[in-house]
C-alpha cells in the first residue's frame, strides 16, 4: 500500500518491521525471475526503511554508494510496479539515476562517489541559504576503500556541512573486503569497551549539547584506549557514532532521529549482513551478489543456458594467467576488488604470494602495477573497462610515459548488457588510442585472447593493453598452444569465392564487393553478415585487424587496393576517436579515394542504456543485421 516515503512516514514505528519483511520478500520473489543484484539490497532493507522514515526525502538528499544496494529504495519511492522490469530494455535501471526519479539524488553506478557528491550538495544548500536540508551518503565498507572516499572524508572534516555518512559495514564488497581499513572496522565492531562507552555517554547527556561537546573531547583519550589507536574518522574531524545493528529497526530509527539534529559532518557506523533473509545468500554473498535466476523459496540457483559455445572470457583469462605464472616466475596478478568477476581466484589459489587484491582502488592498482614492473616483474593488472576510466592519469603518467611493461587487461569491454551506461566498456579504444607507448589489442575469440596474453608476456618493454568482452566465448575447444603473435599484424580470415572482389552466386558473377574490417569480438557478427551478403550476390571479405596500436598499415593498404565498392569498419566502442576513425585517418593520409567508400560502424555519440547485449548491439547497428543493413543501404 506504500507508494512513497511520505506514506511510509505516516505509519507508527511499530509497523515498520512488517514493511521491512514485505520489502525483503518482494525483492527475493521478484529477482528470482528477473535477475539483478540481490545480496546487497537484502542487507540494506531495514536501513532503507529507517532512512526514508526519519528523513524528509526527496527534499533531504539521499545518495547510495554503490547503487546496487538501493533496490529497496527504488521500491519505496514509487517504482514498486516497475521493479519487475529492472535492468531490461526500456525498464528501470539497476542503479540510481537522476533522470529516473526525484528521489535519486545522484547517479551511482561506480563506487566511492557518495561522500563527495553529498558534500557538494550540502555545500550548495548552505550557499543557497537552505540550512535545514539534510544530506545523507550511504557507503559500503568496500566502497570506502576507494581513494575518492578518503579524499571526501578529509575535505568533509574541515567543512561545516550538514552531512551524515552512513557506513554500511558487512565485510563484503563483491568479494571479501580486504586491506587495513577492513581490519580497522573489524576492531571497532568487536570492541565492547568502546561501544559501551559510547552508549553510556550518549544516554547520560540526552538533551545537553554543551555536555556532549565537552565530553566528546574527553572521550578521545578513552576511545584511543579502547581501540588501541585514535578513531580514524574523528581524527579527520568527523563525529563518529556506532557501531549499531543495521537490522534493529527501532534502534536504527531512534539513532537516526537523534543524529538528525546534530550539525556538521557525522558518521554512523552500521553493521549489516549481506544477503539477509535468504539463507543461501547469507552463506555465500559473493555468488549471490548477482546470482541470476534462483528458487525464491530455497535460494537454489537455476542453471542458465549459455549464450555462447565456450566458457566465459574471464575464466579463459584466469586459466591462462595461471599457465603463464607457471612458466614465468615474474608474472603477477592484480585486481581492484574483482577477483571472482575477473577470474583471478585460480591465480590466488595457486600463487597467493604473487596475486594482489588491492581493494576498490583502480588508480592505486595501475601505479602499483607500474612499481612492480619497475622492479622487474610482469604484472597482469585486470580492471573492468569502465572502471579503468578512473585510472587514466596513472596509465598515462605512471605506465606509458615511463615505458613500463604493464599488461593491462580490460575485462567487460564493449556493451555489457543489463548494468547499462555506467558499466559499458564503450570508451576504452578511443580513450587509450592517443596515448604513446601503448600496444592495444582486442581478441576476437578465446584462442586470440590466450595468444595475446602470451604475446604481452614476452613482448619486452612497454605497456600492453588487451580488451575483451563480458560473457561466454565462441569456442567449445578453447584451449590452444600459447604462441606469440606478430605485434601490429592483423589477418584476412574470410574471402569471397575467388578472393578478388567478385563471387559466383547461382551461376551469375557478383557485381558488388565489400570489405568488413573489424576489431575484437564483433568479428563474429561481421562473419554472419558476410554469409548473408554473399547470398545476396555480394563479394565479401572480412578482416580482423587485431591491434588498434600499432595499426596494420599493410593490411589497410591491401584493403585500399582491393577494388572494393564499399569498406565498412566495425567496433563495439564509440565511433568518436575509435578504431574506425583511426582507419579513416590512415585512408585520408595514404588513400584519400577510400574515404568516400568507407563507413564507420560503432556506438554513436550517446550513452547506451541497459538491456541484453543482443538488444543493445542491434540498437547500435553493430550486430549481423545492422552490418548487413548498412551495406545494403536499408533500415533493419
Amino acid at each position: 500500500m506504500i507508494d512513497s516515503p511520505e506514506e511510509l512516514r505516516r505509519l507508527p514505528v511499530e509497523a515498520l518491521r512488517g514493511v521491512a519483511d514485505e520489502l525483503r520478500g518482494y525483492i527475493i520473489e521478484t529477482l528470482s525471475t528477473h535477475p539483478g543484484h540481490l545480496a546487497s539490497s537484502l542487507g540494506t532493507v531495514e536501513l532503507t526503511v529507517a532512512l526514508h522514515y526519519v528523513f524528509n526525502t526527496p527534499d533531504d538528499k539521499l545518495v547510495w554508494d554503490v547503487g546496487h544496494q538501493a533496490y529497496g529504495h527504488k521500491i519505496l519511492t514509487g517504482r514498486r510496479e516497475a521493479f519487475a522490469g529492472i535492468r531490461t530494455m526500456g525498464g528501470i535501471s539497476g542503479f540510481p539515476r537522476r533522470e529516473e526519479s526525484e528521489y535519486d539524488a545522484f547517479g551511482t553506478g561506480h563506487s566511492s562517489t557518495s561522500i563527495s557528491a553529498a558534500l557538494g550538495m550540502a555545500t550548495a544548500s548552505r550557499l543557497a541559504g537552505n540550512v535545514g536540508r539534510k544530506h545523507i551518503a550511504v557507503i559500503g565498507d568496500g566502497a570506502l576503500t576507494g581513494g575518492e572516499a578518503f579524499e571526501a572524508l578529509n575535505n568533509a572534516g574541515t567543512s561545516k556541512a550538514n552531512l551524515l555518512v552512513v557506513l554500511n559495514d558487512n565485510g563484503i564488497s563483491i568479494d571479501k573486503a580486504v586491506g587495513g581499513l577492513n581490519g580497522y572496522l573489524l576492531k571497532v565492531t568487536s570492541s565492547r569497551r568502546y561501544n559501551e562507552l559510547k552508549r553510556q555517554v550518549w544516554q547520560h547527556t540526552e538533551g545537553r549539547e554543551w555536555w556532549r561537546r565537552w565530553l566528546s573531547r574527553l572521550t578521545q583519550t578513552a576511545k584511543a584506549l579502547a581501540l588501541g589507536r585514535t578513531n580514524l574518522f574523528e581524527a579527520l574531524g568527523i563525529r563518529y557514532f556506532g557501531p549499531i545493528d543495521g537490522h534493529d529497526l527501532p534502534h536504527l530509527v531512534a539513532t537516526l532521529q537523534r543524529l538528525k539534529g546534530i550539525e556538521g559532518p557525522v558518521l554512523l557506523h552500521v553493521v549489516t549482513r549481506k544477503g539477509r533473509g535468504l539463507r543461501r545468500a547469507e552463506e555465500n554473498p559473493v555468488t549471490y551478489h548477482s546470482p541470476g535466476r534462483y528458487n525464491a523459496a530455497t535460494g537454489e540457483r537455476i542453471a542458465q543456458r549459455s549464450e555462447g559455445k565456450g566458457p566465459k572470457y574471464q575464466d579463459v583469462f584466469g586459466a591462462t594467467l595461471v599457465e603463464l605464472a607457471e612458466r614465468f616466475a615474474t608474472v603477477v596478478g592484480i585486481t581492484p576488488a574483482m577477483a571472482t568477476g575477473c577470474g583471478m581466484t585460480g591465480m590466488m589459489e595457486c600463487f597467493p604470494e604473487r596475486t594482489f587484491d588491492v581493494g576498490i582502488a583502480e588508480q592505486h592498482a595501475v601505479t602499483f602495477a607500474a612499481g612492480l614492473a619497475a622492479g622487474g616483474m610482469t604484472p597482469f593488472c585486470n580492471i573492468y573497462s569502465s572502471f579503468a576510466q578512473r585510472a587514466y592519469d596513472q596509465i598515462v603518467h605512471d605506465v606509458a610515459l615511463q615505458k613500463l611493461h604493464v599488461v593491462l587487461c580490460l575485462d567487460r569491454a564493449g556493451l555489457v548488457g543489463e548494468d547499462g551506461a555506467t558499466h559499458h566498456g564503450a570508451f576504452d579504444l578511443a580513450m587509450l588510442r592517443p596515448i604513446p607507448n601503448l600496444t592495444i589489442a582486442a581478441p576476437s575469440d578465446e584462442h586470440e585472447l590466450r595468444r595475446m596474453m602470451y604475446t604481452a608476456c614476452v613482448s619486452g618493454d612497454g605497456a600492453f593493453v588487451i580488451r575483451y568482452p563480458r560473457g561466454a566465448g565462441v569456442l567449445a575447444d578453447w584451449r590452444c598452444e600459447l604462441e606469440a603473435l606478430e605485434v601490429g599484424k592483423g589477418r584476412k580470415i574470410f574471402m569471397s569465392a575467388n578472393g578478388k572482389g567478385s563471387a559466383n552466386v547461382g551461376g551469375m558473377e557478383a557485381r558488388r564487393s565489400v570489405a568488413l574490417v573489424c576489431i575484437g569480438a564483433v568479428l563474429h557478427d561481421a562473419l554472419q553478415a558476410a554469409e548473408r551478403l554473399r547470398g545476396e550476390g555480394w563479394s565479401t571479405d572480412v578482416y580482423d585487424i587485431r591491434f588498434l596500436k600499432p595499426l596494420d598499415e599493410d593490411l589497410l593498404d591491401e584493403v585500399a587496393q582491393g577494388a572494393y565498392e564499399k569498406v565498412v569498419t566495425v567496433e563495439d566502442g564509440v565511433k568518436k576517436g575509435g578504431f574506425g576513425e583511426a582507419v579513416m585517418c590512415y585512408f585520408a593520409d595514404k588513400h584519400p579515394e577510400m574515404t568516400g567508400k568507407t563507413t564507420v560502424l560503432g556506438i554513436d555519440d550517446t550513452f547506451v542504456m541497459h538491456g541484453s547485449v543482443g538488444e543493445l548491439k542491434h540498437l547500435c547497428g553493430i550486430d549481423a543485421e545492422g552490418i548487413y543493413g548498412r551495406v545494403m543501404g536499408v533500415e533493419i
